[in-house]
């Protein structure tokens, strides 16, 4: 009984550690999970909050449909270019979990 026992439980173990090696992230130099499309993060472009149009504003940005897009650019047409990221949490609609989850996207020059 202890034999058939002790015989399930070291199966059970090498089945585990077998699935554990399977489940492990590349050692071997295959490209991290942070390269998307072939671009690593540092290669992926931002979207410059003075310059993009409302297409390029809504379809890149999370949270950002037609309205807030519009309220954006008209927000940049009556204020002035944004001074900074930050500046976003002005326009009407836009909050601090909108521009959270954007901000590694936007930049200002």
């Amino acid at each position: 009984m202890r034999n058939s026992y002790f015989s399930s439980l070291i199966f059970a173990l090498l089945a585990s550690f077998a699935l554990v090696t399977q489940a492990a992230p590349p050692t071997d130099g295959q490209a991290p999970s942070s390269v998307i499309a072939g671009q690593s993060a540092a290669q992926v472009s931002r979207i410059n909050l003075n310059t993009a149009d409302v297409a390029v504003l809504q379809r890149e940005l999370f949270g950002i449909g037609e309205a807030k897009a519009k309220a954006i650019v008209a927000y940049r047409e009556e204020n002035g270019l944004f001074a900074s990221v930050d500046e976003l949490l002005e326009v009407k609609g836009i909050g601090k979990t909108i521009l959270e989850r954007n901000r590694d996207k936007l930049e200002v020059n």
